[in-house]
């Protein structure tokens, strides 16, 4: 991306108006066409009552959905939207029983804490929860993971890139190990949809789990399932809804007759002004493409790693471009108390426990503002 179109895409976000806005690895920037979405939702319910079921609402989780196809790199028809990744972890979940011999959960304790406390429930029907541990606080470990995974495994989840450091993990040997033995891996795609290039079909990653907030700048409430087509229609999941019915308005009672992918996976009722609001940033997204805003994103993280190193300090993420998502994580001397002075100067970031200061620019940055958030930051903590 060239100058003109980064000063371009910047006025399509109000808030880069007010503020150095360095934190959409936390929550993207809000696209100004997100309130136009928001009012044609709130005109329709206005306007046509219940109505807006049968006239677009209905299909407004397969149609936003559909958005993130060139993002994520899967078929069509293959994405159903849901509340957040818990929920679509749970619907994974509800797949499979844990009774038998396999029975196994296999995760690495540099996870999202979320993704722990779900699959920990699942203990109480038999799951074997097996947390592989790494001595390295930013990277997996990832002989020792693939060796965790054997013949009593069941599902793998795993970050494609890992919160706290931003480290990209090798989900492609995860995926053929987890392969070679019969399990299945469910990649948590969170932390890099929108900001790393990804190829979910041709990875034959089995799920993708993802949510909104972040680099997709789409807001919450706005999470997304994908299941590869071909295990799709053999998976019985109970976590389901009246909308997984393959004729949901008939209300027949009793045993559900699945609808087919990706509607089989749904819950209850969609969560429909989520889903309008979704969409401007998944457009956007889509629109100037991942690989743009990879370059790009790989440009503004070696300035401020840089800056990072040439001030002496602490560097918690890969420096190596083929290991590093999005974000930046530095850890200086009272993290917490430097991350809320600069937040209340306007460079906004945020700070992690064990970690540091997570910085994360995206495509409608400019290196200006990272040379006045890293002078503000060693300003700072020379204080």
């Amino acid at each position: 991306m060239d100058d003109a179109a980064v000063r371009r895409w910047r006025q399509e976000f109000p808030i880069l108006d007010t503020c150095t806005y360095l934190v959409s690895h936390s929550l993207g920037a809000m696209p100004r066409k997100t309130s136009e979405y928001l009012q044609a939702f709130a005109d329709t319910w206005s306007s046509r009552g219940v109505r807006a079921w049968y006239e677009g609402w209905w299909e407004v989780g397969r149609e936003t959905g559909n958005l993130l196809v060139p993002v994520l790199g899967v078929a069509p028809n293959t994405i159903s939207m849901h509340q957040n990744v818990t929920v679509a972890q749970g619907i994974v979940a509800s797949c499979f029983t844990f009774d038998g011999p396999r029975n196994r959960i296999v995760m690495s304790d540099l996870e999202f804490p979320s993704n722990h406390y779900l699959f920990e429930g699942f203990s109480r029907y038999g799951a074997e929860i097996v947390y592989v541990p790494s001595t390295d606080p930013v990277r997996l470990d990832l002989q020792r993971f693939l060796d965790a995974i054997d013949e009593r495994t069941v599902l793998v989840p795993l970050s494609l890139v890992l919160f706290r450091s931003a480290f990209i993990t090798d989900i492609r040997a995860v995926v053929e190990k987890a392969h070679r033995v019969g399990a299945h891996v469910v990649v948590d795609a969170y932390q890099g949809a929108g900001a790393v290039p990804m190829d979910l079909a041709g990875w034959e990653a089995d799920f993708a789990v993802g949510g909104s907030v972040k680099w997709l700048c789409g807001g919450p409430g706005a999470g997304y399932l994908y299941v590869r087509p071909d295990l799709a229609q053999r998976l019985r999941p109970a976590f389901i809804g009246w909308a997984a019915h393959e004729s949901p308005f008939e209300f027949a009672t009793g045993a559900v007759r699945y609808a087919g992918n990706p509607e089989r996976f749904q819950s209850g009722t969609p969560n429909v002004p989520s889903l309008y609001s979704a969409r401007a940033g998944y457009e956007i997204v889509a629109s100037i493409g991942v690989p743009a805003i990879r370059k790009r994103s790989l440009a503004l993280t070696r300035r401020l790693l840089d800056a990072a190193s040439a001030a002496g300090f602490r560097l918690n993420t890969p420096t190596a471009d083929e290991e590093r998502g999005g974000s930046v994580v530095i850890d200086v001397p009272n993290g917490q108390t430097v991350a809320d002075q600069l937040i209340a100067r306007g460079i906004v970031i945020d700070y992690r426990p064990n970690a540091g200061i997570r910085i994360a620019p995206h495509f409608y940055n400019t290196e200006a503002e990272i040379d006045h958030a890293m002078q503000t930051l060693q300003d700072l903590a020379i204080d």
